[in-house]
Order: structure tokens, then sequence, then C-alpha cells
């Protein structure tokens, strides 16, 4: 699988160990209707806030 990288929200690189799992996590707990709902997502100690530019960047990843 490739390695997928994103930024965390102080703008340090985090590579997420498993893509389809952050996705799909992100869109059960963290989107309504099917945008970010700035919500804070914390993932080994990094701190992501799901606005709608980061939902939308999550999801096109995968493209």
């Amino acid at each position: 699988m490739k390695k997928i990288t994103i930024k965390d929200d102080l703008e340090n690189d985090y590579v997420l160990d498993n893509y389809l799992n952050f996705k799909n996590h992100i869109i059960k707990y963290h989107s309504l209707n099917g945008e970010g709902d700035n919500s804070l997502h914390l993932e080994n100690g990094r701190y992501f806030t799901v606005t709608k530019e980061f939902y939308n960047n999550i999801i096109s990843l995968e493209k």
C-alpha cells in the first residue's frame, strides 16, 4: 500500500499507517452531511481539526 502523508494542526508531516481506516473514521465520527464538522481528531499524539477543507483533502487522497 502506498504511504500517504498529511499535515497535522501544527503543519508537521504525519504518515498514515492505514489510510482506509483513517478515512472511514473521519467520515463516521467527524463529518456531518458529507462535510467536515470542525471537530478535533486525535491520533498518536497528533491533532487534526476536521474542517471542510481537511475532510475534502482526505476524501480526495484515494483518487
